[in-house]
Parts: structure tokens; sequence; C-alpha cells
């Protein structure tokens, strides 16, 4: 998928529709449309970068960004803090959106994966 067809970069430009959780200049968090867990949100950079992989050191920032956000989301929305951090890479292991994201997962009791 490329960048022009990008499910993420569509919503972060605003010509779709998502719920806005939070927001800063580099990252989004959306709720996901298809809930794994009570809680769970989308964490975005809002850089189009392709996976995990496809990080280089002018953009592997953006996992700690990712990281930061997280914590900010956890302190304004859970009240005790615990959640899972969840990064697909690739189709074989469920990354369906080819625009990288963590998962954030709470809510519920989570052992196995």
């Amino acid at each position: 998928m490329t960048e022009e067809k990008c499910l993420f970069c569509d919503i972060i430009a605003g010509k779709l529709p998502a719920t806005v959780i939070a927001q800063n200049e580099d990252i989004i968090v959306i709720q996901d449309i298809a809930p794994k867990a009570p809680i769970h949100y989308l964490i975005i950079p809002k850089k189009h970068v392709k996976d995990i992989v496809s990080l280089d050191e002018h953009t592997a920032n953006l996992v700690s960004k990712i990281a930061l956000m997280a914590k900010k989301v956890a302190h304004e929305k859970l009240n005790d803090g615990s959640f899972r951090l969840v990064f697909n890479n690739g189709p074989a292991v469920g990354q369906s959106i080819f625009h990288l994201h963590c998962h954030f997962l709470s809510g519920k009791k989570m052992v196995d994966f």
C-alpha cells in the first residue's frame, strides 16, 4: 500500500473519520474499530513509515514517541496503568495496514499471547 492510498494517512489528513483519543505534533491515537480488548487504541505516527523494519536512523525515534504517548494515554485513561503494547510487522503476523502503528490494549486480564 502506498502512502497515497494509506488508510492511516487519510485519517491523519482528516479525509476519513476516526475517534481520536489523543494527539500531538508527531503521534495520533485513535480507537480501534475492531477491538480485541475493552480498551483498544492504535498509536500511529503522523509520518508515514511502512513498518518496524522500515525504520532508519531518521525515523527510529518514532518508537520512543509512541512509547511516550502510551504513557500519557495510560495516565489519562486508565485507573491502574496496566496495558499491553503490540507491534505487528508483516502480514503473516497480522499487520493489515502498512503504516507503522502500535496496538494499546487494556481493560481485561491478558496473560497469554
